[in-house]
This record gives C-alpha cells, structure tokens and sequence, in this order.
C-alpha cells in the first residue's frame, strides 16, 4: 500500500484488503475471477452498466476493476439508505442486473461459490450478496452493484429473497435495532421492494418461503466459517447475539409467514 492509496472500508470477507488507487479498485481475486471478469463484461454488452469493468489481474493474486463513484452505506445504517425511495431503486436495479444476466450464457466450466447460492441451481447468475455494502448510491438512488465475489446460478427470486434479507431486514425487530434505524415496517417494506423489482404474482407468493430457505443456507454459512476458526466470522457471531438471534430471527420469519405474503399480494 502507498501513500496514494485509499483504503475502502465495508464487507466482511475483504476487510481491511480493498484499495482505490485512483481510478482502479484493488482487490483480493476469487478463485475463478477470470469467469466472474468475463461475466461482467458480457452484462455490459447486454445493456448492464451499472456493475464494474475488470481491468486485470496482478501477479501476486489480486483484481483491478474500475472504481464506481458514488455514497455506499455501512452500518449502523444511516435513514437515506433505508427510505422507501432507496429500497424501490433496489428492486428496480435488481431488475436490471437479471434482465442483462437472463441474456449471458453461464459458463459450466467456472467454479461458481456455493457459499450462498440457491440449493436449486439455475440457468442465470444471481449476485447473491446485494446489502447495503454492496449497492452504491447516487443522489439518493441505487446506481451500481459491486463484490461479485458470490455469484452463482440461481433463481431470479433467490436473489431477491437474499436482497429482501439485508434491505427490509427479514429478521425480528430486537435485531433489526443493532443497525438500522427504528420504525422500519417489515411487510410494508417487503412489498416495496416486490413493487420496485416489479415481482409477479406467483413469484410473491412463494418469496416469504424462499426468505426462510436463504436465511437457512446464510446460518449454514456462517456456521462453516465460524466451525473453521475464522475471526471475522467469530467476532461477528459473538457482537450479534450468537446463536440465539438466528433463532429468534427464523422464528420471526415463520411467525409472520402469513402477514408478509398478505402485504405482498395485497
């Protein structure tokens, strides 16, 4: 790291490993870069600009993509990331992202991460990982997604359901306060979303059910990062509530099963 370099802060997996010198974002790569690099080229050439361009790879394994330009939100989450106008830009960049992805043939030969990805597979890649860290701002709107790093095949509305996850938030209000602001209504904000990415009909009645199965395969992620040792992971679990809010947080999700698809389909 030089005296030019800026350090970006935000995300877990890269923590304190992320540098923008001045054009260029540096990174760690992910294993299969060179596919995640030719899938971001690919969804520019389907219409997609609102993602980084890959510039290369360093010898000593990192990535250069292009800096995108704008506000990103960390936690404790500030009110003009959580505004019902945010969360609709969300859906409606979401909806971007799958109409370019739809159009890009999946390369079968990449190792694509099944850390968070739809147990279903799929025939698109979703992003997997589209929280408030990984969404940049413009003037109040979501304007790009960066961190591909989780990309895989999936469904469209897995997707949306890990999207709904971080952005609502899909989880009880006890935990809800650790990091965003008070007040957020859950099926009020779900239905925004929904409206946003403009969600079909059969697609809302099975999302509270999907958000259950996401939230599943992130307490198993978790779980796995946390059984290998590592600190981050373990910080994080311990900060949280441990355990005990992936409990009550699973418990919520299933106690308004019911009222979150009402909203939906109201």
């Amino acid at each position: 790291m030089t005296a030019e370099d800026e350090a970006l802060v935000g995300g877990m997996a890269n923590a304190e490993a992320v540098f923008r010198r001045g054009e260029l974002v540096e990174r760690p790569a992910p294993r299969n870069a060179r596919a995640v690099h030719a899938y971001l080229v690919a969804l520019k050439e389907h219409g997609f600009d609102a993602a980084p361009a890959p510039v290369g790879l360093t010898a000593d394994g990192r990535e250069q993509l292009t800096f995108i330009p704008g506000d990103v939100a960390l936690p404790p989450f500030p009110h003009w990331a959580m505004t019902s106008s945010a969360l609709e830009s969300v859906g409606s960049l979401l909806r971007r992202l799958h109409e370019a992805s739809a159009a890009v043939a999946v390369d079968t030969r990449a190792e694509w991460p099944a850390d968070l990805a739809d147990p279903e597979g799929g025939e698109m890649l979703c992003h997997n990982d589209v929280c408030p860290e990984n969404v940049v701002f413009r003037d109040g709107c979501a304007a790009a997604l960066i961190d591909f790093d989780y990309a895989a095949p999936g469904r469209a509305l897995w997707d949306i359901a890990m999207t709904a996850r971080y952005w609502v938030p899909m989880v009880d209000p006890e935990s809800a306060a650790a990091f965003y602001p008070s007040g957020l209504d859950a099926a009020a904000r779900l239905r925004i979303l929904a409206d946003g990415y403009g969600l079909s009909a059969g697609d809302r009645a099975e999302l509270p059910g999907v958000i259950e199965e996401a939230t599943e395969v992130c307490r198993a992620f978790v779980a796995r990062r946390a059984a290998g040792g590592d600190p981050v992971y373990l910080r994080a679990l311990a900060a949280r509530g441990g355990w005990e809010r992936w409990d009550r947080v699973q418990t919520w999700l299933a106690d308004h099963r019911k009222t979150l698809t009402a909203a939906l389909l109201r």
